[in-house]
């Protein structure tokens, strides 16, 4: 099993970066033939690396320095109105905690939600094959959070489990539901869940300034920024 000091580490040559046009980026790579315990991924998520599937990685920019990585101190965490607002409307959902699968009614889901959300990206259209290597295949530690209303699926939250808390890699609902605001349901939910485990964060991956997708995470406060290899405490 590796440990932290002895990873190996490959980075990308440049490519298009994903958050700012125009840009070019460049990412740091765990090397993928190394056995990362979940130890070692905490130490890694804690140190501003995010997990894609089996991947490991961390922006590794020579000239810019965009990408933030950003925790929230779930214990501290104080609600803002509009939010106690989207957790009343959706208070009669129950949520289940799930191994990963792909099956037809999650994909089907994910498919949605990318043709409404993400039409512009990347990830349009989706497929059974990018749904199975970004979110199914990966981590021991991961896990589907679904939302239901009765019968029928809401959202998913693909969170993983850390030693200090949870890592939120994606979520995904109903496109058709924008007056619940599912999206922050499930980043108050995965709050509440790290709370009642008596863990410490909600990470949420990297917020960049310029990236409007990006925006949402720093309405949840308090939060922490990775900068300088420091978690620094951001108040506004």
């Amino acid at each position: 099993m590796s440990s932290l000091s002895n990873l190996k580490f490959f980075t990308t040559p440049s490519h298009e970066c994903s958050y700012l046009p125009g840009k070019r980026a460049t990412t740091l790579f765990v090397d993928p033939g190394a056995r990362v315990d979940t130890e070692v991924y905490s130490a890694l998520s804690a140190l501003g690396f995010r997990r894609s599937g089996v991947h490991l990685y961390r922006p590794y920019c020579q000239t810019c320095n965009a990408c933030i990585p950003v925790r929230v101190p779930a214990q501290g965490f104080m609600p803002k109105r509009g939010q106690l607002r989207i957790a009343k409307k959706n208070q009669g959902l129950t949520v289940s905690r799930e191994r990963p699968a792909q099956t037809n009614e999650y994909f089907g889901l994910y498919r949605r939600y990318i043709a409404a959300r993400h039409a512009d990206g990347d990830m349009f259209p989706a497929s059974r094959e990018q749904f199975a290597s970004f979110l199914v295949e990966g981590r021991p530690e991961a896990s589907f959070y679904v939302f239901r209303d009765g019968k029928k699926l809401l959202a998913v939250a693909v969170a993983d489990q850390l030693h200090d808390g949870l890592s939120a890699i994606y979520t995904f609902f109903d496109p058709t539901q924008n007056k619940r605001g599912l999206g922050v349901y499930a980043v108050l939910w995965l709050l509440d869940e790290v709370r009642r485990a008596g863990l410490d964060y909600l990470y949420l991956g990297y917020w960049v300034r310029q990236c409007r997708k990006m925006s949402y995470k720093v309405d949840y406060k308090p939060l922490q920024f990775f900068v300088n290899n420091s978690w620094i405490d951001i108040d506004s």
